[in-house]
Protein backbone atom coordinates (compact mmCIF):
# COMPACT_ATOMS: atom_id res chain seq x y z
CA UNK A 1 0.00 0.00 0.00
CA UNK A 2 1.02 3.61 -0.48
CA UNK A 3 2.04 5.53 2.63
CA UNK A 4 0.47 8.87 3.56
CA UNK A 5 1.41 11.41 6.20
CA UNK A 6 -1.73 12.93 7.77
CA UNK A 7 -1.29 16.16 9.79
CA UNK A 8 -4.06 17.70 11.89
CA UNK A 9 -4.20 20.52 14.42
CA UNK A 10 -6.23 18.45 16.91
CA UNK A 11 -6.85 14.81 17.75
CA UNK A 12 -9.74 13.52 15.62
CA UNK A 13 -11.41 11.52 18.39
CA UNK A 14 -13.94 11.57 19.85
CA UNK A 15 -15.80 13.02 16.84
CA UNK A 16 -17.84 15.37 19.01
CA UNK A 17 -17.19 18.75 17.38
CA UNK A 18 -17.13 20.00 13.81
CA UNK A 19 -13.41 19.72 13.03
CA UNK A 20 -13.09 16.31 14.73
CA UNK A 21 -16.12 14.94 12.91
CA UNK A 22 -14.58 15.82 9.56
CA UNK A 23 -10.99 14.84 10.39
CA UNK A 24 -11.99 11.47 11.87
CA UNK A 25 -13.89 10.47 8.74
CA UNK A 26 -11.09 11.70 6.49
CA UNK A 27 -8.56 9.70 8.49
CA UNK A 28 -10.66 6.54 8.33
CA UNK A 29 -11.17 6.88 4.57
CA UNK A 30 -7.48 7.43 3.86
CA UNK A 31 -6.53 4.53 6.16
CA UNK A 32 -8.71 2.26 3.99
CA UNK A 33 -6.59 3.11 0.94
CA UNK A 34 -3.09 3.63 2.37
CA UNK A 35 -0.76 3.12 5.31
CA UNK A 36 -1.10 6.26 7.42
CA UNK A 37 1.36 8.06 9.68
CA UNK A 38 -0.48 10.59 11.83
CA UNK A 39 0.76 13.77 13.52
CA UNK A 40 -1.22 16.29 15.56
CA UNK A 41 -1.28 18.56 18.61
CA UNK A 42 -2.88 17.69 21.94
CA UNK A 43 -4.26 20.26 24.36
CA UNK A 44 -4.88 18.38 27.62
CA UNK A 45 -4.98 15.00 29.33
CA UNK A 46 -8.44 14.28 27.89
CA UNK A 47 -6.97 14.34 24.38
CA UNK A 48 -4.71 11.42 25.28
CA UNK A 49 -7.80 9.20 25.47
CA UNK A 50 -7.90 9.41 21.67
CA UNK A 51 -4.55 7.65 21.25
CA UNK A 52 -5.90 4.05 21.11
CA UNK A 53 -8.26 5.00 18.26
CA UNK A 54 -5.37 6.65 16.40
CA UNK A 55 -3.10 3.64 16.98
CA UNK A 56 -5.78 1.31 15.61
CA UNK A 57 -5.82 3.18 12.29
CA UNK A 58 -2.22 4.32 11.84
CA UNK A 59 1.17 2.68 11.43
CA UNK A 60 2.81 5.41 13.51
CA UNK A 61 1.85 8.63 15.20
CA UNK A 62 3.21 11.60 17.10
CA UNK A 63 0.99 13.83 19.23
CA UNK A 64 2.87 16.90 20.47
CA UNK A 65 1.76 19.16 23.29
CA UNK A 66 0.18 22.36 22.04
CA UNK A 67 1.99 25.54 23.23
CA UNK A 68 0.22 27.66 25.85
CA UNK A 69 -1.91 30.28 24.10
CA UNK A 70 -0.28 33.17 25.99
CA UNK A 71 3.20 32.17 24.88
CA UNK A 72 1.94 31.58 21.34
CA UNK A 73 0.63 35.15 21.20
CA UNK A 74 4.00 36.57 22.22
CA UNK A 75 5.83 34.37 19.70
CA UNK A 76 3.40 35.37 16.95
CA UNK A 77 3.97 39.07 17.57
CA UNK A 78 7.75 38.61 17.64
CA UNK A 79 7.84 36.54 14.44
CA UNK A 80 5.11 38.45 12.57
CA UNK A 81 3.10 35.21 12.43
CA UNK A 82 -0.64 34.65 12.72
CA UNK A 83 -1.46 33.76 16.33
CA UNK A 84 -3.54 30.81 15.10
CA UNK A 85 -0.38 29.38 13.49
CA UNK A 86 1.98 30.00 16.42
CA UNK A 87 -0.61 28.33 18.68
CA UNK A 88 -0.04 25.01 16.88
CA UNK A 89 3.73 25.18 16.41
CA UNK A 90 5.60 22.34 18.15
CA UNK A 91 9.31 21.66 17.44
CA UNK A 92 8.96 17.95 18.25
CA UNK A 93 6.26 17.55 15.61
CA UNK A 94 8.40 19.30 12.99
CA UNK A 95 11.23 16.87 13.81
CA UNK A 96 8.91 13.84 13.63
CA UNK A 97 7.55 14.93 10.24
CA UNK A 98 11.07 15.27 8.86
CA UNK A 99 12.13 11.89 10.30
CA UNK A 100 9.01 10.15 8.93
CA UNK A 101 9.58 11.54 5.45
CA UNK A 102 13.25 10.51 5.56
CA UNK A 103 12.61 6.95 6.79
CA UNK A 104 9.28 6.00 5.16
CA UNK A 105 8.22 5.95 1.48
CA UNK A 106 5.66 8.75 1.93
CA UNK A 107 3.90 9.39 -1.37
CA UNK A 108 1.54 12.11 -0.17
CA UNK A 109 0.90 14.48 2.73
CA UNK A 110 -2.67 15.32 3.71
CA UNK A 111 -2.87 18.52 5.75
CA UNK A 112 -6.01 19.18 7.78
CA UNK A 113 -6.49 22.91 8.50
CA UNK A 114 -4.39 25.85 7.40
CA UNK A 115 -2.58 26.09 10.74
CA UNK A 116 -0.67 22.92 9.85
CA UNK A 117 0.69 24.16 6.49
CA UNK A 118 4.11 25.16 7.95
CA UNK A 119 4.80 21.51 8.79
CA UNK A 120 5.10 20.58 5.09
CA UNK A 121 8.81 20.67 4.12
CA UNK A 122 9.59 22.79 1.07
CA UNK A 123 11.66 19.98 -0.43
CA UNK A 124 9.04 17.21 -0.11
CA UNK A 125 8.68 15.76 -3.62
CA UNK A 126 5.40 13.89 -3.19
CA UNK A 127 1.82 15.07 -3.52
CA UNK A 128 0.42 17.59 -1.02
CA UNK A 129 -3.31 18.03 -0.41
CA UNK A 130 -4.43 20.88 1.86
CA UNK A 131 -7.84 20.70 3.48
CA UNK A 132 -8.52 24.27 4.56
CA UNK A 133 -12.13 23.26 5.33
CA UNK A 134 -13.18 26.91 5.31
CA UNK A 135 -11.55 30.31 4.88
CA UNK A 136 -10.22 31.08 8.35
CA UNK A 137 -8.88 34.49 7.41
CA UNK A 138 -12.35 35.60 6.30
CA UNK A 139 -13.65 34.72 9.76
CA UNK A 140 -11.16 37.12 11.34
CA UNK A 141 -12.08 39.78 8.81
CA UNK A 142 -15.68 39.48 9.98
CA UNK A 143 -14.59 39.60 13.63
CA UNK A 144 -12.62 42.80 12.96
CA UNK A 145 -15.59 44.47 11.30
CA UNK A 146 -17.74 43.87 14.38
CA UNK A 147 -15.16 44.53 17.15
CA UNK A 148 -13.95 47.64 18.93
CA UNK A 149 -10.33 48.46 19.62
CA UNK A 150 -7.93 46.87 20.49
CA UNK A 151 -9.55 43.64 19.26
CA UNK A 152 -10.24 45.16 15.88
CA UNK A 153 -6.51 45.66 15.34
CA UNK A 154 -5.72 42.12 16.52
CA UNK A 155 -8.38 40.54 14.30
CA UNK A 156 -7.34 42.64 11.30
CA UNK A 157 -3.72 41.61 11.83
CA UNK A 158 -4.75 37.93 12.02
CA UNK A 159 -6.81 38.28 8.84
CA UNK A 160 -3.93 39.90 6.94
CA UNK A 161 -1.19 37.48 8.02
CA UNK A 162 -3.34 34.37 7.81
CA UNK A 163 -4.58 35.35 4.37
CA UNK A 164 -0.98 35.49 3.13
CA UNK A 165 -0.17 32.11 4.68
CA UNK A 166 -3.29 30.54 3.16
CA UNK A 167 -2.33 31.71 -0.32
CA UNK A 168 1.26 30.49 0.07
CA UNK A 169 0.03 27.12 1.35
CA UNK A 170 -2.40 26.75 -1.54
CA UNK A 171 0.39 27.52 -4.01
CA UNK A 172 2.65 24.94 -2.32
CA UNK A 173 -0.07 22.27 -2.43
CA UNK A 174 -1.06 20.21 -5.45
CA UNK A 175 -4.72 20.57 -4.45
CA UNK A 176 -6.57 22.63 -1.84
CA UNK A 177 -9.92 21.46 -0.51
CA UNK A 178 -12.85 23.34 0.98
CA UNK A 179 -16.01 22.09 2.63
CA UNK A 180 -18.31 23.75 0.10
CA UNK A 181 -18.28 25.37 -3.31
CA UNK A 182 -19.10 28.66 -1.58
CA UNK A 183 -15.97 28.48 0.60
CA UNK A 184 -13.87 27.46 -2.41
CA UNK A 185 -15.15 30.43 -4.41
CA UNK A 186 -14.63 32.82 -1.49
CA UNK A 187 -11.02 31.65 -1.17
CA UNK A 188 -10.53 32.09 -4.91
CA UNK A 189 -11.92 35.63 -4.80
CA UNK A 190 -9.46 36.60 -2.04
CA UNK A 191 -6.34 35.40 -3.91
CA UNK A 192 -3.91 37.97 -5.28
CA UNK A 193 -2.91 35.52 -8.01
CA UNK A 194 -4.42 32.22 -9.15
CA UNK A 195 -1.23 30.96 -10.83
CA UNK A 196 -0.41 27.38 -9.84
CA UNK A 197 -3.36 27.02 -7.46
CA UNK A 198 -5.86 24.15 -7.79
CA UNK A 199 -9.03 24.29 -5.69
CA UNK A 200 -11.86 21.80 -5.12
CA UNK A 201 -14.86 21.29 -2.86
CA UNK A 202 -15.16 18.18 -0.67
CA UNK A 203 -18.25 18.38 1.49
CA UNK A 204 -19.16 17.19 4.96
CA UNK A 205 -21.23 14.09 5.55
CA UNK A 206 -23.38 12.65 8.28
CA UNK A 207 -23.47 9.27 9.99
CA UNK A 208 -27.17 8.73 9.36
CA UNK A 209 -27.14 5.36 11.15
CA UNK A 210 -25.95 6.98 14.37
CA UNK A 211 -28.23 10.01 13.97
CA UNK A 212 -31.35 7.92 13.46
CA UNK A 213 -34.42 9.25 15.30
CA UNK A 214 -36.03 5.81 15.42
CA UNK A 215 -33.47 4.59 17.96
CA UNK A 216 -33.04 7.68 20.15
CA UNK A 217 -35.34 8.69 23.01
CA UNK A 218 -35.75 12.30 24.13
CA UNK A 219 -33.71 13.43 27.13
CA UNK A 220 -35.70 13.56 30.39
CA UNK A 221 -34.64 17.20 30.83
CA UNK A 222 -37.03 18.12 28.01
CA UNK A 223 -39.97 16.17 29.42
CA UNK A 224 -41.66 19.18 31.03
CA UNK A 225 -43.06 22.34 29.52
CA UNK A 226 -42.68 23.11 25.88
CA UNK A 227 -42.33 23.78 23.09
CA UNK A 228 -38.61 22.99 23.26
CA UNK A 229 -36.04 24.84 21.18
CA UNK A 230 -32.46 23.56 21.05
CA UNK A 231 -29.06 24.88 19.96
CA UNK A 232 -26.02 22.57 19.89
CA UNK A 233 -22.37 23.53 19.52
CA UNK A 234 -19.02 24.32 21.11
CA UNK A 235 -19.98 27.07 23.52
CA UNK A 236 -16.67 28.92 23.76
CA UNK A 237 -16.63 29.49 19.98
CA UNK A 238 -17.40 33.20 19.45
CA UNK A 239 -19.96 32.82 16.62
CA UNK A 240 -21.90 30.29 18.74
CA UNK A 241 -21.77 32.59 21.77
CA UNK A 242 -23.07 35.48 19.67
CA UNK A 243 -25.81 33.30 18.15
CA UNK A 244 -27.27 32.01 21.43
CA UNK A 245 -27.00 35.42 23.06
CA UNK A 246 -28.99 37.03 20.27
CA UNK A 247 -31.59 34.28 20.33
CA UNK A 248 -31.98 34.14 24.11
CA UNK A 249 -32.21 37.90 24.59
CA UNK A 250 -33.94 39.13 21.42
CA UNK A 251 -35.90 36.22 19.95
CA UNK A 252 -36.85 33.83 22.73
CA UNK A 253 -38.81 36.43 24.77
CA UNK A 254 -41.23 36.67 21.81
CA UNK A 255 -41.64 32.88 21.93
CA UNK A 256 -42.22 32.92 25.71
CA UNK A 257 -44.83 35.67 25.32
CA UNK A 258 -46.96 33.29 23.25
CA UNK A 259 -45.80 30.02 24.84
CA UNK A 260 -45.12 30.71 28.56
CA UNK A 261 -43.77 27.17 29.14
CA UNK A 262 -41.34 27.25 26.21
CA UNK A 263 -37.74 26.23 26.94
CA UNK A 264 -34.53 27.03 25.10
CA UNK A 265 -31.70 24.54 25.69
CA UNK A 266 -28.13 25.59 24.88
CA UNK A 267 -26.28 22.30 24.57
CA UNK A 268 -22.50 22.13 24.33
CA UNK A 269 -19.22 22.03 26.20
CA UNK A 270 -17.20 24.91 27.65
CA UNK A 271 -19.91 27.59 27.92
CA UNK A 272 -18.35 31.00 28.50
CA UNK A 273 -19.45 33.28 31.34
CA UNK A 274 -21.63 35.13 28.82
CA UNK A 275 -23.39 31.90 27.90
CA UNK A 276 -23.73 30.72 31.50
CA UNK A 277 -25.41 34.03 32.36
CA UNK A 278 -28.15 33.24 29.86
CA UNK A 279 -29.24 30.40 32.13
CA UNK A 280 -30.72 33.01 34.48
CA UNK A 281 -33.25 34.06 31.83
CA UNK A 282 -36.75 32.56 32.06
CA UNK A 283 -36.98 29.23 30.25
CA UNK A 284 -33.29 29.12 29.23
CA UNK A 285 -31.21 26.03 30.10
CA UNK A 286 -27.41 25.92 29.68
CA UNK A 287 -26.31 22.28 29.85
CA UNK A 288 -22.55 22.42 29.42
CA UNK A 289 -20.98 19.23 28.08
CA UNK A 290 -23.37 16.31 27.55
CA UNK A 291 -22.40 12.70 26.79
CA UNK A 292 -24.64 12.60 23.71
CA UNK A 293 -26.40 15.43 21.84
CA UNK A 294 -28.84 13.08 20.11
CA UNK A 295 -31.38 12.84 22.98
CA UNK A 296 -31.48 16.63 23.10
CA UNK A 297 -32.15 16.78 19.37
CA UNK A 298 -34.79 14.07 19.73
CA UNK A 299 -36.62 16.20 22.28
CA UNK A 300 -36.51 19.39 20.22
CA UNK A 301 -39.65 20.79 18.64
CA UNK A 302 -37.38 23.18 16.76
CA UNK A 303 -33.59 23.27 16.37
CA UNK A 304 -32.20 26.76 15.86
CA UNK A 305 -28.92 27.95 14.31
CA UNK A 306 -29.04 31.77 14.33
CA UNK A 307 -25.38 32.20 13.30
CA UNK A 308 -24.39 35.63 12.02
CA UNK A 309 -20.87 34.37 11.19
CA UNK A 310 -20.79 30.85 9.76
CA UNK A 311 -17.85 29.34 7.91
CA UNK A 312 -18.24 26.13 5.93
CA UNK A 313 -20.92 23.49 6.37
CA UNK A 314 -22.48 23.37 9.84
CA UNK A 315 -22.35 19.82 11.22
CA UNK A 316 -24.88 20.80 13.87
CA UNK A 317 -27.39 21.47 11.09
CA UNK A 318 -26.74 18.16 9.31
CA UNK A 319 -27.06 16.27 12.61
CA UNK A 320 -30.41 17.88 13.41
CA UNK A 321 -31.68 17.22 9.89
CA UNK A 322 -30.59 13.58 10.11
CA UNK A 323 -32.57 13.33 13.36
CA UNK A 324 -35.66 14.47 11.40
CA UNK A 325 -35.88 17.73 13.33
CA UNK A 326 -37.16 20.94 11.76
CA UNK A 327 -34.27 23.43 11.66
CA UNK A 328 -34.51 27.23 11.61
CA UNK A 329 -31.23 28.78 10.53
CA UNK A 330 -29.66 31.85 9.00
CA UNK A 331 -28.63 31.96 5.35
CA UNK A 332 -24.99 31.84 6.50
CA UNK A 333 -25.58 28.65 8.49
CA UNK A 334 -27.26 27.13 5.41
CA UNK A 335 -24.15 27.64 3.25
CA UNK A 336 -23.01 24.46 1.54
CA UNK A 337 -26.26 22.58 2.17
CA UNK A 338 -28.23 22.59 -1.08
CA UNK A 339 -31.58 22.08 0.62
CA UNK A 340 -34.72 24.10 -0.09
CA UNK A 341 -36.04 26.75 2.26
CA UNK A 342 -39.52 25.83 3.44
CA UNK A 343 -39.14 22.16 2.52
CA UNK A 344 -35.96 20.78 4.15
CA UNK A 345 -35.32 23.64 6.60
CA UNK A 346 -36.41 27.24 7.23
CA UNK A 347 -34.17 30.26 6.64
CA UNK A 348 -34.43 33.69 8.28
CA UNK A 349 -31.92 36.50 8.88
CA UNK A 350 -32.08 39.11 11.61
CA UNK A 351 -33.66 38.86 15.06
CA UNK A 352 -37.12 40.04 14.00
CA UNK A 353 -37.40 37.75 10.94
CA UNK A 354 -35.95 34.84 12.91
CA UNK A 355 -38.53 35.29 15.67
CA UNK A 356 -41.41 35.60 13.22
CA UNK A 357 -40.38 32.41 11.41
CA UNK A 358 -39.91 30.58 14.72
CA UNK A 359 -43.41 31.47 15.87
CA UNK A 360 -44.87 30.41 12.53
CA UNK A 361 -43.17 27.01 12.73
CA UNK A 362 -44.10 26.45 16.37
CA UNK A 363 -47.74 27.05 15.46
CA UNK A 364 -47.73 24.32 12.77
CA UNK A 365 -46.93 20.91 14.25
CA UNK A 366 -47.79 19.01 11.07
CA UNK A 367 -45.60 21.27 8.94
CA UNK A 368 -42.70 20.78 11.39
CA UNK A 369 -43.04 16.99 11.18
CA UNK A 370 -43.11 17.11 7.38
CA UNK A 371 -40.05 19.36 7.31
CA UNK A 372 -38.16 17.03 9.64
CA UNK A 373 -38.95 13.96 7.51
CA UNK A 374 -37.92 15.80 4.34
CA UNK A 375 -34.71 16.92 6.07
CA UNK A 376 -33.68 13.36 6.92
CA UNK A 377 -34.46 12.17 3.39
CA UNK A 378 -32.29 14.99 2.05
CA UNK A 379 -29.20 14.20 4.12
CA UNK A 380 -29.51 10.48 3.38
CA UNK A 381 -29.52 11.27 -0.33
CA UNK A 382 -26.83 13.97 -0.40
CA UNK A 383 -24.60 13.82 2.69
CA UNK A 384 -23.71 10.19 3.41
CA UNK A 385 -19.99 10.09 4.29
CA UNK A 386 -19.32 7.13 1.99
CA UNK A 387 -20.41 9.00 -1.13
CA UNK A 388 -19.03 12.38 -0.02
CA UNK A 389 -15.50 10.99 0.49
CA UNK A 390 -15.44 8.68 -2.53
CA UNK A 391 -13.14 11.06 -4.51
CA UNK A 392 -10.58 11.42 -1.69
CA UNK A 393 -8.15 8.57 -2.55
CA UNK A 394 -7.83 9.75 -6.14
CA UNK A 395 -7.20 13.31 -4.92
CA UNK A 396 -4.20 11.92 -3.02
CA UNK A 397 -2.99 9.96 -6.01
CA UNK A 398 -3.82 6.62 -4.37
CA UNK A 399 -4.99 3.50 -6.17
CA UNK A 400 -8.76 3.16 -5.80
Amino acid sequence: MSEVLFLAHRVPFPPDRGDRIRSSHLLRRIAEAATVHFGCLIEDEADKAALPAIEALCASHHCAARPPIGRAGIVALARRQPVSVAAFDAPSLHAWVRDTINTRPISAIFVFSGQMAPYVPDDFAGRVVMDFVDVDSAKYEAYAAAAGQPRRWLYAREDRLLRGLEESAARRADLSLFVSAEERDLFSARLRSHDGIALAALGNGIDAAAFDPSGIASTPELADGGPHLVFTGQMDYPPNVEAVTLFARQVFPRVRALYPNARFAIVGRAPTATVQALGALPGVLVTGAVPDVRPWLAGADLVVAPLAIARGVQNKVLEAMAMARPVLLTSGAATGIAARDGEHFAVADGAHAFGTRALALLGQAQARRAMGCAARDFVLAHHAWESVLAPLPAMLGLAV
